[in-house]
């Protein structure tokens, strides 16, 4: 197929993609059905996919990656920047010379013998004035429809670009899926992303992480707005009115189940609705009026499949339903259906667990003894989620009325507080900190600090990063949102939940949204301020008393004194460009803590 465009820069860059990797063949998605189908059969005759039950699961597909490749690769990704400290100290750096010389011959004559594939994809609502392009060039069939899920990808995508050359360029190749050559490479100041040896999401699919967040948060950081890991969602209140909040947590810590979150009977009885704007990357602008608005870049649900289900995140279950794409999880052979841990108790008698080895019911091969793989995911349409916002596509985004931040803490943060000002809020998200889990590479239950949860997708050093949050907060003054801090994660000392979490996570941000509108009290202590007990609604619920929620707000002083410790040492290792303010926050901190 001949080039979609006549944008003189596009169309070098993808001559020079050709001739770097020599395919046999190359398309231009357009985005159109019967494109898109095509290739879905061409999947199947090779295998890359496996049509599933389509009275059961219309439109949807299981893929398996391969076993050395099944989560992001923290190790291999890297931040190239022509100052080291630009990029410096939590990135890993190469120079972007350096890197290129090592990446190119990799890249040389690798698709010969393949087909690449030209995707335009636009990240964010077609005609808004924040939304960005890009361009992705990829020997992946899996790629291509992921992304077709993931963003606005063909003709319209071209069309919002016109004849500028601010698009991104991202070229991508399966190559030999080798471990020891695998690279995930930002280069910011170029506004390029190149990724090779990879098939898995969030490494190959390069409007996700790669672009929505780590050049975005550059893009950014140089056009006076902020790319960030969170979600966004609407509360109706019974009048009509919404308002909306935006929140980061570490990966698997809940993002997608708060995003979609269903409102307990007190509320629903009473007419209370929750919305779903994105349930993990918020672009946010000022806009006219002062005040702070958000865009989802992306357009569907990258969602880690185990622990889905009914109960624990109805929506997101019901959004999987048609037209996903299944990563990693298990094949039920039983009914051409798909099978993940947590999904319901009837594991499958004949299955093939996701490295696609059959099983006899009970022996799993595959490590860890599981059938579908811990970081196995769902690509489905956001169209398909039940309670999607109306203003999903609005041009302008949605404003924001508070931030809140989250991570995985067993005994230390409260279950919420507010901070006293922007800058304190600035200082506690810096101190993000959360357990690790199985979305990334590496040990899991390890407390990391996780700033803003960002750590992993920061486009540039992290200190700037930080003056960039306080220099929004100047810029918006006294229309900020105000920012939280919320652990749905306190245990008992059986190392048992306390808070129910899920649905219940909404008599906090009602909390919340109390304080934004100033219409409940809280209690001024060192870390910020918190509730009184009382004033979070725990009507309905069995083992949560006003007593229990006491507990889940109390503060130990010496467990806050350790962490103080290790926001010092963040602030060290990220070094000089660490703003001052911060420190001083850090130090107000621990001078409260100490009377």
């Amino acid at each position: 197929m001949s080039s979609l465009t006549s944008n003189q820069h596009v169309l070098d860059w993808v001559k020079e993609m050709e001739t770097l990797m020599t395919p046999d063949n190359v398309i231009w998605i357009d985005g159109s059905e019967g494109q898109l189908r095509a290739l879905r059969e061409e999947a199947f005759k090779t295998g890359e996919l496996t049509e599933l039950n389509q009275d059961k699961l219309p439109g949807c597909v299981l893929h398996h990656t391969a076993k050395n490749d099944v989560a992001r690769v923290e190790g291999r990704t890297f931040i190239c920047t022509t100052k080291k400290e630009d990029a410096a100290p939590i990135n890993n750096w190469m120079a972007p010379d350096e890197m290129k010389a090592k990446l190119i011959p990799m890249y040389t004559g690798c698709m010969r013998g393949r087909t690449m594939y030209v995707i335009p994809y636009c990240m964010g609502p077609i005609g808004s004035p924040f939304s960005k392009v890009g361009v992705e060039v990829t020997d992946s069939i899996y790629v291509v429809l992921n992304m077709d899920i993931m963003t606005r990808v063909g003709v319209k995508a071209l069309r919002q670009l016109g004849d500028s050359n601010d698009f991104v360029r991202g070229q991508h190749a399966k190559a030999d899926i080798d471990e020891e050559n695998r690279y995930i490479v930002q280069f910011p100041e170029d506004n390029a992303i190149w990724s090779i040896n990879s098939g898995y999401g969030g490494n190959v699919l390069l409007g996700k992480k790669c672009f929505a967040l780590r050049i975005a948060s550059y893009q950014g950081y140089k056009e006076g707005w902020m790319a960030e890991h969170m979600l966004i969602l609407g509360i109706e209140d019974p009048t009509g009115h919404i308002d909306y909040v935006t929140a980061a947590f570490p990966s698997a810590c809940g993002k997608t189940n708060l995003a979609m979150l269903i409102p307990p009977e007190i509320y629903a009885k009473k007419g209370y609705k929750v919305w779903t704007v994105g349930d993990d990357i918020a672009w946010m602008h000022i806009g006219e009026d002062g005040r702070l608005y958000a865009i989802n870049p992306e357009n569907g649900f990258f969602g880690v499949a185990p622990g889905t289900n009914e109960k624990s995140n109805p929506n997101a279950l019901h959004s999987t339903m048609k037209g996903t794409i299944f990563t990693n999880v298990a094949h039920n052979l039983t009914d051409n259906t798909v099978w993940w841990e947590g999904l319901d108790k009837n594991i499958p008698e004949d299955a093939q667990e996701w490295t696609g080895l059959a099983v006899d019911g009970k022996e799993y091969v595959a490590d860890g003894g599981k059938l579908a793989h811990p970081n196995s995911r769902f690509t489905a349409p956001a169209v398909n989620c039940p309670c999607l916002s109306s203003e999903f596509n609005n041009p302008q985004g949605v404003p924001v009325t508070a931030i809140v931040f989250g991570g995985r803490r067993a005994k230390t943060a409260p279950l919420v507080y507010e901070s006293f000002d922007w800058a304190h809020g600035v200082y506690v998200g810096s101190a993000m900190a959360s357990e690790t889990t199985a979305a990334a590479t590496g040990a899991v239950g390890v407390v990391r600090r996780d700033p803003m949860a960002m750590r992993p997708f920061c486009g540039y050093n992290m200190g700037d990063y930080f003056g960039h949050w306080l220099e929004m907060g100047k810029k918006l003054g006294d229309k900020a949102p105000k920012i939280f801090n919320v652990n749905w994660f306190r245990t008992d000392d059986q190392g048992h939940f306390i808070w129910p979490g899920f649905g219940d996570n909404m008599r906090v941000l009602m909390w919340i949204l109390g304080r934004c509108k100033g219409e409940v009290e809280a209690v001024e202590t060192a870390i910020g301020y918190l509730p009184n007990a009382e004033d979070i609604d725990v009507s309905g619920l069995e083992d949560v008393t006003t007593a229990t929620v006491k507990d889940l707000l109390s503060v130990d002083k010496d467990l806050w004194m350790e962490d103080v410790k290790g926001v010092g040492e963040l602030y060290d290792q990220i070094g000089e460009r660490v703003p001052a303010k911060l420190r001083e926050e850090l130090a107000s901190l621990k001078d409260r803590l100490s009377k």
